[in-house]
């Protein structure tokens, strides 16, 4: 007798054995850190007044912050589900460096989100990268390096001396409320597909006297609206950004974004996870009209040589980068013509 079984079945039980890769490599998150949540006030957003001129090439950090060979390991962060570890630079200067699939996708979402307002990291990518010291062998990150040990593609995150983190921040946060601030970063988010929209993704840091908010994790970008398989349709995936659904659904007075999107049910194998996910639905649901124009506006403010120096950031081919600004504009037209 030829028994026939269900393929969702079988991933599933894969994903419960424990498998090493796939499916389970995406639910099975690496160790991360119990954070305090921090409530407002703060400031989420400031006016770009030189939006017209903002180099997004550089970012936030501009070209004189950038990394400064040679680096020197530090130690491996074991925080998170990407390969990260923490160097110096000949400056001194400590940098956090990741390593995987987001290192692109982060480099240029942070672009799009600090060149209208939003507070990023200073955020840098970098190739064929020799870091003096690195161990013998990382306990996460060592398919990604070169057989030389050099690494073929990393972001470095500026981690400045007179900048501390208090803790993370909520969606929730009643202070921010139907704020057009937040509304505004929603926008931005389902702008760049960002689905990965956990508590644990957003951080309150503080800067001289301001306590700013920023979306610290923006690595689950330019891929498909929601956590897919296999993962690497998840993020930095031209196709399954450029052929996704922008915009949900249109309501009289509010608009539903398809990001963050629910994930596959092959994730019920893990249904905490996967029901903390369909309740993130709501981040990217009923989202005021003027609020969408008004960011919008300012996004439609940006020439198509800003957006595309974004993606050069992010070290995508030049084709990459041309077909990844069509859909950004893409989507900035249909905001602009609500």
């Amino acid at each position: 007798m030829i028994v026939r079984r269900n393929p969702l079945v079988t991933l599933a039980v894969l994903v419960l054995a424990g498998s090493s890769t796939g499916v389970s490599g995406e639910i099975r998150k690496g160790k991360e850190k119990a954070e305090n949540t921090i409530a407002g006030p703060g400031i989420l957003w400031r006016e770009p007044s030189d939006l017209a001129s903002r180099d997004l090439y550089w970012g936030a950090g501009g070209p004189e912050h950038q990394p400064r060979p040679p680096f020197q390991f530090e130690k491996e962060d074991l925080d998170g589900s990407n390969p990260k570890f923490d160097v110096k630079d000949a400056a001194g200067t400590k940098w956090k460096v990741k390593l995987g699939q987001e290192v692109r996708s982060e480099t240029a979402a942070s672009r799009l989100a600090w060149a209208v307002g939003f507070f990023t990291s200073e955020d840098y990518l970098l190739r064929d990268v020799r870091v003096e010291g690195l161990p013998a062998r990382l306990k996460r990150g060592e398919k990604d390096l070169n057989a030389d040990r050099t690494i073929p593609a990393a972001r470095f995150k500026r981690e400045p001396d007179d900048e501390k983190k208090l803790g993370i921040w909520e969606w929730s946060d009643p202070f921010w409320g139907a704020s057009r601030e937040l509304n505004g970063l929603k926008v931005v988010m389902a702008l760049i597909n960002n689905w990965d929209l956990k508590s644990v993704n957003n951080a309150v840091y503080q800067r001289g006297d301001e306590r700013i908010f920023m979306v610290s994790d923006l690595g689950a970008s330019f891929g498909s609206p929601g956590r897919s398989w296999p993962e690497s349709k998840a993020k930095d995936n031209l196709n399954e950004y450029r052929k996704s659904k922008f915009i949900r659904k249109l309501h009289p007075d509010t608009v539903d974004f398809q990001t963050p999107a629910r994930p596959r049910f092959v994730y019920i194998v893990a249904p905490k996870e996967y029901f903390a996910r369909i309740h993130m639905e709501s981040i990217g649901r009923n989202v005021p009209r003027e609020d969408v124009q008004w960011i919008g506006k300012l996004l439609s403010s940006l020439s198509a040589d800003q957006i595309r120096d974004a993606f050069r950031a992010g070290g995508y081919s030049d084709t990459e980068v041309d077909l990844f600004t069509q859909t950004v504009e893409k989507r900035i037209t249909q905001l602009t013509d609500l």
